[in-house]
């Protein structure tokens, strides 16, 4: 396992060349939850993940991905997305609408190789004309190999709805911006099938500070909302955060 994370690791860092954006979160999950609780240096939700996230437009569409690190005593996890927007009648009156192609995989020290699925789909998408406002919707099926039901029935067709949005305020001093993820995902171990995970953050933009133009710091944090996700039932889990972008 010590092998295949390494190799994540340096995935994250061959990709870093063209990252946006990195991000250092601090997990309060371990600290609101008693099923979340650290029990040992290896044992319950990790309490620092770095995130790499990557968007470029093209003349093509567009291509985005992240990739979070999760952290304890050591490495415990890495999960990552990778996505493409095709839309080269950018210019034509259904310029707002694209077809998203995406993968979806991770890897973590208890669990092996997970949640490696692919997603298809059409997404409609639009933004203000200063492009401080953005968002996208997306309709897609969901490919997950090797999933069962309870009865031990294969699941593996299945369905995601996606919605991404962010905003610039306060005169670039401010940004709110986000997903919300709806998909069908049998899980056995919960007994259960469907998924919802939103992922809301806030953060305060410094190079708006006079004289730190080039300072391309933020600070703020998230609060990663699910029902059924993290495990059955309802969380809600704050972070506090610092982001570079490049």
């Amino acid at each position: 396992m010590k092998k295949i994370l390494l190799l994540a690791c340096m995935a994250v860092f061959a990709l870093g060349a063209a990252a946006q954006n990195v991000q250092f979160h601090y997990d309060f999950g371990h600290n609101l939850y008693n099923d979340l609780k650290k029990t040992s240096e290896s044992a319950g939700r990790a309490p620092i993940t770095t995130t790499v996230e990557m968007f470029r437009g093209d003349t093509w569409g567009s291509t985005y991905f992240f990739i979070d690190l999760d952290y304890n005593s050591g490495m415990k996890g890495a999960y990552w997305e990778i996505s493409r927007e095709i839309c080269f009648w950018k210019e034509s009156k259904m310029g707002w609408l694209s077809a998203h192609v995406e993968y979806d995989g991770g890897l973590s020290d208890a669990a092996g190789s997970f949640n490696n699925a692919w997603l298809v789909g059409p997404t409609y998408s639009g933004h203000s004309k200063d492009f401080s406002k953005t968002w996208s919707l997306s309709v897609m099926y969901k490919y997950i190999p090797k999933t069962v039901d309870t009865a031990g029935k294969k699941q593996e067709s299945n369905f995601q709805i996606t919605g991404v949005w962010g905003i610039d305020f306060a005169k670039g001093w401010c940004t709110f911006s986000g997903f919300i993820d709806f998909w069908r995902e049998w899980r056995p171990w919960q007994n259960t099938s469907h998924i919802l995970l939103s992922e809301p953050q806030f953060w305060v933009n410094l190079n708006k500070i006079r004289g730190w133009d080039n300072v391309h710091l933020s600070v703020g944090g998230e609060v990663e909302l699910s029902n059924n996700f993290v495990s059955k039932g309802f969380y809600a889990i704050p972070t506090v955060a610092a982001k570079w972008t490049f």
